[in-house]
């Protein structure tokens, strides 16, 4: 054997363990759930041992004539009008805390901790921001945008409810995007951005054609990281409105009706859940083909 070979055996025994663990947890699982997205299998079967049975595309024309999915992906396709707000936000406050300001380093940690909070302890808080008699109604009738005495029940009203939790993805999201944008400003050196000045750009020609040019990686991360946990947002939902998506299917979601037919409610119809998970797989792919797009078509303008 040459030495070549060699070398690429090792290499591969010391991935062995790793790919194991993948096989068996992740490709596996995919594998199977997309099978099972063809067949008719639910608690029923499982229980009398009944193997899943091949029904080709019959749960995809179900979910084609199901209502709620339907109402699903669209509330989850609205769900992606987050992405270009966090992205633009959190790039912007990364180049604030990338800045030798006094008490940098608390604000960045600050900004971080919503990440590290436990999406329960944020809807108790939250909760008590939207109700009625909370701290926002308050401070919109003090700068005078709600009348006095009104009280709006933000999360209870088919209106709004949908963008009170938006704002809690954001929220909860928006410092780790900003720590990856700040890891990304700090790769950039600083002779570049100096040179620039020295040319006459003023700092916002400086950052739009220097930093941003440099920053393209870092942005299509975020850029597909934030766009596929909209696309799949659940927690959320699922402990601001017990599960239900309520108030009136307003903030039901695709990946809800796959949580509620699967292990959520009473249905257990594991081959309906997995074709509508498919579902929202394809959509995922084809909005990370369309974000390579993009950022590939403006890198050649660039």
């Amino acid at each position: 054997m040459s030495r070549s070979a060699r070398t690429t055996v090792l290499a591969f025994l010391f991935l062995l363990p790793a790919l194991l663990l993948l096989a068996v947890f992740t490709f596996y699982p995919v594998l199977y759930g997309s099978y099972l997205g063809f067949t008719r299998y639910n608690a029923l079967s499982f229980g009398n041992h009944e193997p899943p049975r091949w029904v080709g595309l019959e749960n995809f024309r179900t979910l084609a004539g199901d209502e709620l999915f339907r109402t699903g992906v669209v509330n989850s396709l609205k769900y992606l009008l987050v992405v270009p707000a966090l992205q633009l936000v959190s790039l912007a406050v990364a180049s604030l805390v990338n800045r030798r300001l006094p008490f940098v380093t608390f604000f960045r940690a600050a900004y971080y901790v919503p990440v590290v909070t436990s999406v329960s302890l944020a809807a108790v808080m939250w909760d008590w921001v939207f109700n009625k008699d909370g701290p926002l109604n308050w401070a919109l009738k003090t700068v005078h945008l709600m009348a006095q005495g009104t009280n709006q029940s933000w999360l209870l009203d088919p209106d709004t409810a949908f963008w009170s939790i938006m704002l809690v993805t954001f929220w909860r999201g928006f410092g780790y995007y900003m720590v990856l944008y700040l890891a990304g400003l700090q790769a950039i050196p600083a002779e570049l951005e100096e040179a620039a000045r020295l040319d006459g750009a003023n700092a916002w020609q400086t950052f739009w054609r220097v930093t941003v040019p440099l920053m393209r990686p870092t942005i299509l991360l975020c850029s597909l990281l934030s766009t596929l946990s909209a696309l799949r947002v659940l927690e959320e939902v699922i402990v601001f409105t017990n599960g239900t998506g309520g108030p009136l299917n307003s903030t039901f979601t695709a990946l809800l009706y796959v949580y509620r037919k699967s292990f959520g409610g009473l249905d257990f119809d594991y081959g309906l859940a997995s074709a509508a998970g498919l579902v929202v797989a394809a959509l995922a792919l084809v909005l990370s083909i369309a974000n390579f797009r993009l950022m590939r078509e403006g890198s050649v303008r660039a």
